[in-house]
């Protein structure tokens, strides 16, 4: 019985390599027992041994199993080749990817013969793949020297806070990184996340941008309204990234073929917490995932902080304080209309007033407001919200946006029966708003008789007032920018340096706004059914500042740059 226990410990590459003099017989026969127990094979277990020659076993492993040898410590592999299979599959199966040729993968292993191991990085990577032999002590010190160039360019991560310890969680504020799928996340990963969203938080970005590639993936911050590349994580971590955010925005983590929206919160202290709106798409290499920073205390400062000049404040206030009628914001995407409207329903949310708002999606939770999701698929849309709210005793109306005719009606209707509506509208300046309304096919006696007011906004970058410094124009550019010949005798138009607090020159926001208060002769005009152009000349005379103008002084102000006000007005 021993004589066939000895014969099976020692045969195949157990017995050559007793043969050939790399391990004693007692070793081959311990190892092989141990193997025997365990379940898997006798190189596979070879390695746990002391002092052993791992290069002479692995090259009389070639020759008996008909593989090439590598000496993994002598090639220096590809980082892009690495990335190809993620640090969690390399680790398990002990598999190293070397080079890809076309579309198949070179790896090195211990065990050619295991294909469970082989079909799994097939199955991760959709490569074929071909098996070489290396020492598998070289094989896991390449595996963590890998994993540790991995988590070293996802930036230092020790920072004062406890990165493992933040609380984030989904919309409904449950746990959502429970279950199969969230253990399978590991710590770097989750603290890598954690890290940038309180990166994001303290440099003031507006939105976080996750974008996959062939062979990178880069984040960019949009820092006052400027996309800024702050890092890039390996390619085969994107996937993972992408991963813990769906899990955190409790979005279907195993769907990756089409868009998904969700939210997520950030608690940061016990009276302070940030929302996210979390958005993906499927895109060439992986999910492109950007998430938009909602902090409800930015609309909390009131409207003095906006930005408007004297006149424009107190018109802005005089109409979102009168009982009834309609205010429109106007502008393109980013261009800070919700905060102005928020801003707005801030001062007018008190225990007296009834507030509803319908939005897609709601962006800031704001206590003491009915806010409402707009669903399409469920059958809730901006006009079906907007019918209930009149059942619902309302005071104040806020639209997200009109986007149709039937929207549009019912929003006048009701700012004519007593309601004070706001709401907002893609156009690009206060007169075009005329146009668009009637476009859609209200009635002009509805717009002349509802609307009080539109606001036309941009958000231009803010000089930094530590570094900001005098530049040298010529008076024709200054004069072809639209300043007046008289003001150029006492003009100093300031320009971004750049230092260690700001970002190029400049540091936050601020609004360049266009009020137009609408006027018995507007009412007049647009029930006469006039152009745009003439609702603009209109306003000029009465002393509406365009947006260019409007720029124009916050450049005379030292508040920011000729440069920037020209990129956002655009004219």
């Amino acid at each position: 019985m021993a004589t066939a226990s000895a014969s099976f410990a020692l045969s195949g590459l157990a017995s050559r390599l007793v043969r050939d003099g790399v391990i004693d017989e007692s070793v081959a026969k311990t190892v092989s027992e141990k193997a025997n127990e365990a379940g898997i094979s006798f190189i596979s277990q070879i390695y746990e041994e002391p002092n052993i020659d791992g290069s002479r076993v692995a090259q009389m492993a070639s020759e008996e199993f008909g593989v090439p040898y590598v000496d993994v410590g002598q090639i220096e592999i590809d980082s892009t080749t690495v990335e190809l299979v993620s640090e969690k599959i390399m680790s398990k199966n002990q598999v190293l990817p070397l080079y890809k040729r076309g579309t198949k993968l070179f790896v090195a292993l211990t065990d050619p013969l295991d294909t469970r191991k082989l079909d799994d990085v097939k199955f991760h990577t959709g490569l074929g793949i071909e098996a070489t032999i290396g020492d598998g002590k070289k094989i896991a010190d390449a595996i963590e020297k890998a994993a540790d160039a991995a988590d070293t360019s996802m930036a230092d991560l020790d920072d004062d806070q406890e990165l493992d310890d933040i609380d984030i969680s989904a919309e409904e504020d449950a746990p959502a990184d429970d279950g199969e799928t969230g253990g399978e996340l590991d710590t770097p990963i989750v603290r890598f996340v954690n890290k940038l969203l309180l990166d994001a938080i303290n440099r003031g970005a507006s939105d976080i941008h996750f974008e996959p590639y062939e062979k990178s993936t880069r984040v960019r911050f949009r820092v006052d309204g400027v996309l800024h590349e702050v890092a890039s994580p390996p390619t085969a971590l994107s996937g993972r990234i992408s991963a813990r955010i769906k899990i955190l925005s409790r979005l279907d983590i195993a769907e990756r073929r089409v868009p998904q929206d969700g939210r997520m919160k950030m608690r940061l202290s016990k009276n302070r917490s940030i929302d996210f709106r979390v958005s993906t798409l499927p895109t060439l290499f992986g999910e492109k995932v950007v998430i938009r920073i909602l902090d409800a205390s930015a609309t909390e400062l009131g409207v003095e902080a906006l930005g408007f000049d004297e006149v424009q404040e107190k018109q802005y206030i005089d109409a979102i304080q009168r009982p009834y009628g309609m205010v429109l914001v106007t502008g393109p995407t980013g261009s800070g209309k919700t905060v102005s409207l928020y801003t707005a329903l801030g001062v007018l949310n008190t225990p007296k007033i009834n507030i509803s708002t319908a939005e897609d999606p709601v962006e800031i939770n704001v206590a003491g407001i009915n806010q409402v999701n707009i669903n399409d698929k469920a059958n809730l849309t901006f006009a079906a919200a907007l019918k209930s709210f009149l059942r619902q005793d309302p005071d104040v109306i806020m639209v997200g946006e009109i986007r149709d005719l039937e929207t549009a009606d019912i929003s006048i209707k009701a700012s004519q029966t007593g309601h004070l509506v706001l709401s907002t509208l893609h156009t690009n300046d206060c007169p075009t708003t005329i146009t668009r309304l009637l476009n859609m096919g209200v009635p002009a006696f509805n717009v002349a008789s509802s609307v009080h007011l539109i606001l036309a906004q941009r958000l231009a970058r803010k000089l930094c007032d530590t570094c900001k410094e005098p530049l040298d124009i010529p008076d024709k550019a200054l004069l072809a920018a639209g300043f007046k010949p008289e003001e150029l005798e006492e003009l100093t138009v300031m320009g971004p340096k750049g230092c260690d607090i700001c970002t190029s020159g400049y540091k936050g926001r601020l609004g360049i706004f266009q009020v137009m208060p609408i006027s018995e002769t507007m009412q007049e005009m647009i029930m006469k059914g006039c152009t745009s152009f003439d609702i603009e000349q209109q306003a000029a005379k009465e002393g509406v500042n365009d947006l260019r103008r409007s720029g124009l002084n916050k450049v005379a102000a030292g508040l920011t740059s000729l440069a920037e006000v020209e990129r956002v007005t655009n004219q």
